[in-house]
């Protein structure tokens, strides 16, 4: 028998699975599909516009890991994440302010209003992971020069990330195992691929929070977490309802020297 007809004593397809089996797979993809939508938009509303430019690129990455060059935490958000949250009279006044020293007499006068008017909502200190911009002496802490994301930050997202994203990706790749997928070896890799692609993802913060062209491996490892959900998600879907079992898959049971 040949490589690509040799089959697993042990495997078995989505359509020879129970209906309820299909079913349960078809929710828990329909879930994982709608929550990784929602985690990419996310991503790109949190770390687009960084730089001062709109989309997503490696210099946003750049600047949320290490840092903008001379600038502060207040002004990355307020021309990145945070620039449609205010008019842009009021955004022009408060860049201005930062740049001119940010000082108290300035602030007390015309920032403190606009602040109490458009931030205080969020920003007020009652969310311990927002920044508090509540008084001039919980602002000046983001109006000093951007170092990027803290040590402790970086830490604490990082176990959330690699448990989160490893019992994601297990279930998605566990589901994709029953589909039939030639040659085995690309279809192991598919599998492999997301794992190797979220600790490039995480260690690639800290590297580039020391050597920023990392950056690119921080945007190309999500780029392949994104491309490999993808090809599982659809794959499996297509493959437990419409996909029609090749002869020799579906007949195997009558031949008991199926190999590997």
């Amino acid at each position: 028998m040949s490589d690509d007809h040799a089959i697993h004593r042990l495997y078995r397809h989505f359509q020879e699975l129970p209906i309820s089996m299909r079913v349960l797979f078809t929710g828990a993809l329909l879930v994982l599909g709608m929550g990784y939508m929602f985690a990419m938009l996310y991503v790109f509303a949190a770390h687009s516009g960084a730089d001062g430019k709109p989309g997503l690129s490696v210099d946003d990455i750049k600047i949320t890991y290490s840092g903008g060059s001379g600038t502060t935490k207040l002004e990355s958000a307020l021309r990145g994440p945070m620039s449609s949250m205010l008019p842009q009279r009021d955004l022009a006044t408060i860049l201005d302010w930062i740049r001119s020293g940010a000082d108290k007499n300035t602030y007390t006068s015309a920032i403190e209003a606009i602040v109490a008017d458009n931030c205080l909502a969020c920003h007020d200190g009652s969310n311990p992971h927002l920044s508090n911009l509540d008084g001039f002496e919980n602002i000046q802490s983001v109006v000093d020069v951007d170092t990027g994301a803290d040590l402790f930050t970086l830490v604490r997202v990082s176990h959330i990330h690699l448990f989160g994203l490893t019992f994601i990706f297990f279930i998605l790749a566990f589901i994709f195992s029953h589909s039939y997928f030639r040659p085995v070896w690309l279809k192991s890799v598919i599998i492999a691929m997301p794992f190797f692609g979220v600790m490039a993802d995480v260690l690639g913060w800290y590297l580039t929070k020391v050597f920023t062209p990392f950056a690119w491996v921080v945007l190309i490892a999500g780029a392949i977490n994104g491309l490999s959900f993808a090809i599982m998600w659809i794959i499996s879907m297509y493959q437990m309802w419409i996909y029609r079992v090749p002869e020799h898959v579906s007949s195997r049971h009558e031949n008991p020297d199926a190999g590997n």
